[in-house]
């Protein structure tokens, strides 16, 4: 052992010797396998966060909320376009024959979307909005966070009170001098509304600005001016079960409720779909695989490049030291503590070169993330112990022949050279 750890220590100091002696073909040969390292750990890392930030995104729906709608999401809708138009959307009577006849669900939830609208609040107006009118579970099965103020209380949300919730931005440029406006009267179409709550900034991502631009409303306090079975309300009913409960055997009540609410006869295709999360993370294991094999190609092309410079460099650095080969071989210098220098040596270069990458990739990272807020970018463990093992690969593939040809040679022949 103590004899290999010499061995392994006399290499590095020669390997460092021989790259400081040659440092124009040494920064060569880094930069290669650096920009090799660089362009492999970077798509990684990027496509990496990206998957993090959207699952992230999803995850708030929760795993075991199931949504009835008309549309499957595990089908494009344009590829049948006119089976799920003819569809009719979820109804208000609807959702409540499964409040009241489904046993197995814990939470549900009706919800319609309004958009283009506009509030007012004395000389502040905010056009152009999404809003949200939804039954007092909708807070339950989309995990809001309240930062200022609270959410429906569930007599509210009954009898339909007057009240408000604002995203942080939207909150903001109606109170810009307010930075505590719970209490305050805002205007939707002509009708005054108390906000009571402001939910927690969540900045923009890839998928938007998430509820920093959102205004909800109880769906009762809607239901007074609106009709929220009109189509172009978009409304969705949320359910989830309760505890120790199946989604299947949930969806199996909801499947009789509903075919018996849309009259629908025995064998006749059922005209609403069952939609979950699991169906979303399937759908992006599918794309990201893709990507992923996408960003292997493009750095393993990178790799490979850098691999031949790191070869070429050792077979010009053996032909250089052939008669130094041969005197340590005619002092009794062993095969392969010949072998293990050039390797040691292969592999030091490599090493330098995915560490100098790996740095590249933590600037560019910080870089990226200064100018762009749509998400995080982050280099993990595991990309970095990735950059440094394929290093280490490199250096031993691109090393290996070159150091055995080292090992070869006879004495006598090299020290004529």
């Amino acid at each position: 052992m103590a004899t290999l750890v010499k061995i392994l220590f006399e290499g590095c100091r020669v390997a460092f010797l021989a790259l400081w002696s040659n440092r124009l073909r040494t920064f060569l040969s880094l930069f290669g396998i650096a920009v090799g390292i660089f362009s492999m750990i970077a798509v990684l890392s990027l496509i990496g966060s990206m998957e993090n930030t959207i699952r992230k995104s999803f995850s708030r729906l929760g795993s075991d909320t199931v949504f009835i709608m008309r549309e499957s999401w595990s089908e494009d809708p344009g590829m049948n376009w006119w089976k799920y138009v003819r569809r009719p959307l979820p109804k208000y009577s609807e959702f409540e024959r499964i409040r009241k006849g489904v046993s197995s669900v814990d939470a549900i939830s009706m919800r319609v979307i309004l958009v283009d609208q506009l509030l007012k609040n004395k000389g502040n107006n905010v056009g152009g909005l999404m809003m949200a009118a939804g039954t007092h579970d909708f807070g339950n099965l989309f995990d809001f966070d309240i930062e200022k103020g609270r959410y429906f209380t569930e007599q509210e949300s009954q009898r339909g009170a007057n009240c408000i919730i604002l995203g942080a931005t939207l909150a903001e440029e109606l109170f810009p001098s307010n930075s505590y406006p719970i209490g305050e009267k805002i205007k939707w179409q002509g009708k005054k509304v108390t906000l009571i709550g402001v939910l927690k900034k969540e900045g923009s991502s890839l998928l938007g600005d998430g509820f920093d631009k959102l205004a909800m409303l109880p769906l009762n306090y809607f239901r007074k001016y609106k009709d929220i079975d009109a189509d172009e309300l978009m409304p969705l009913i949320a359910v989830r079960p309760k505890k120790g409960i199946a989604s299947e055997q949930m969806e199996d009540e909801l499947r009789a409720v509903l075919r018996s609410s849309r009259s629908l006869r025995p064998g006749e295709e059922d005209n609403f779909e069952f939609n979950r999360l699991s169906i979303l993370d399937g759908l992006m294991d599918a794309v990201f695989i893709v990507i992923y094999l996408a960003g292997l190609v493009i750095g393993s092309l990178s790799i490979l490049v850098g691999a031949f410079g790191i070869a070429n460099i050792m077979f010009v650095s053996v032909k250089e030291r052939t008669r130094l080969i041969g005197i340590k071989k005619a002092m009794g210098a062993k095969s392969y503590h010949i072998m293990l220098e050039f390797l040691v040596e292969a592999i030091l270069l490599t090493l330098t070169g995915g560490f100098i990458g790996l740095f590249m990739v933590f600037a560019g990272i910080m870089l990226f993330n200064w100018y762009f807020e749509s998400f995080d970018a982050y280099m993990s463990l595991s990309n970095i112990l990735i950059g440094l093992f394929v290093s280490i690969t490199v250096g031993i593939i691109s090393g290996i022949v070159p150091a055995w040809l080292a090992s070869d040679l006879d004495p006598v022949e090299a020290m004529r050279q």
